[in-house]
C-alpha cells in the first residue's frame, strides 16, 4: 500500500445523490441503497459510518480533488493527511 497524502470523507447529510462523485472516482466513491454516496477504502469495501475517511491513491487525486469542486451538495471533503487542512471541498481556501 502506498502513502497517502490526502483523505476524503463524504458528508451523507449533505449528500444530493447526484452521482457526479462516482463518475469521478468509482474506485473511491460508491452509492448505497440509501442512494447516498459513501467512500471505499483500498479493499473496494463501502465505509457506511458517518465520516469514514479514506486515502487517496496519487492516480486518483485529481479526480477526487474534481469531484469535491463539482459537487452540488458541496458534501466531499478532502484533506491533507499530514496536518488535515482542506484542500478542496466546501472547507477549502477558494481557487483563484
Amino acid at each position: 500500500m502506498s502513502e497517502s497524502h490526502l483523505q476524503v470523507s463524504v458528508d451523507q447529510d449533505l449528500c444530493t445523490g447526484d452521482g457526479l462523485c462516482v463518475q469521478y472516482a468509482p474506485d473511491i466513491f460508491e452509492f448505497d441503497i440509501d442512494g447516498l454516496a459513501y467512500v471505499k477504502d483500498e479493499t473496494g469495501e463501502l465505509l457506511t459510518s458517518g465520516g469514514s475517511a479514506v486515502g487517496v491513491p496519487e492516480r486518483l487525486r485529481l479526480d477526487v480533488i474534481d469531484a469535491a469542486r463539482d459537487c452540488p451538495g458541496e458534501c466531499i471533503h478532502v484533506r491533507r493527511s499530514a496536518d488535515g487542512v482542506a484542500v478542496a471541498g466546501p472547507e477549502a481556501p477558494p481557487t483563484s
